[in-house]
């Protein structure tokens, strides 16, 4: 008899064959961020187009990543943005971030993703006193435990109507255990209780199966 993870793969794949399927630029993203030793923790391609199609939907012009990695996510958000739109993508690590810039120069995107390196919490205050922003999207699939903080940043950098997407919320179902001593489950949640508890804003969060494991993802309008 299949195993879960077994017939999640399958559908996974079948599902990314018909409606999401690799090109040379993604394939080659994938392919270089294995060769850096990158972590393979990239969103799956089905996820990738889902963030396309929410992008195009909302009609982005501006869009935010925290959390670039190797880029991946990043090429199929700046493919939803117009000519003069631009992505900014915030990355820790900087053998990542360098992995990322040639993988979006490759897709032909460097003119309108821009890869910032260094923590977070540090990029973001700068981007505020630029002026960037209000962003149309924001993107969160960095360190779990800064959750909440990237949340709080979020809000600055947006404006009534950006939407604001958090990857890995649901944590194999831990996200519901009251006992959980994990800090990227204690994030999580107290996050939710943040979002909970702000009139400014409307949200809902759905679990995922698929080649990625257990997991989901919490989708946030903000609506003043």
């Amino acid at each position: 008899m299949p195993q879960p993870q077994d017939r999640w793969n399958a559908v996974d794949h079948y599902l990314t064959d018909r409606l999401a399927p690799a090109d040379d630029a993604l394939t080659a993203a994938l392919a270089a961020s294995d060769a850096a030793g990158l972590p393979a923790i990239n969103v799956a391609p089905n996820q990738g187009k889902l963030l396309q199609l929410i992008a195009l939907t909302q009609g982005a012009r501006t869009i935010l990543e925290i959390g670039t990695l190797g880029g991946y996510s990043t090429i199929w958000l700046a493919r939803a943005l117009p000519a003069d739109g631009r992505l900014v993508s915030l990355e820790y690590d900087p053998a990542h971030a360098e992995v990322a810039r040639t993988n979006l120069a490759r897709a032909g995107l460097d003119r309108v993703a821009e890869v910032r390196t260094g923590a977070a919490l540090d990029s973001l205050p700068v981007l505020a006193a630029e002026g960037a922003g209000p962003f149309d999207l924001v993107f969160v699939d960095a360190d779990k435990p800064n959750n909440p903080r990237y949340l709080e940043w979020a809000l600055k950098l947006t404006r009534p109507g950006s939407v604001i997407i958090v990857d890995n919320v649901v944590r194999a179902g831990a996200v519901a255990d009251p006992d959980s001593t994990d800090p990227a489950v204690l994030a999580t949640r107290s996050m939710f209780e943040l979002i909970a508890a702000d009139p400014r804003l409307s949200a809902t969060a759905v679990q995922t199966v698929g080649t990625k494991g257990y997991d989901g993802f919490a989708l946030i309008r903000v609506t003043a």
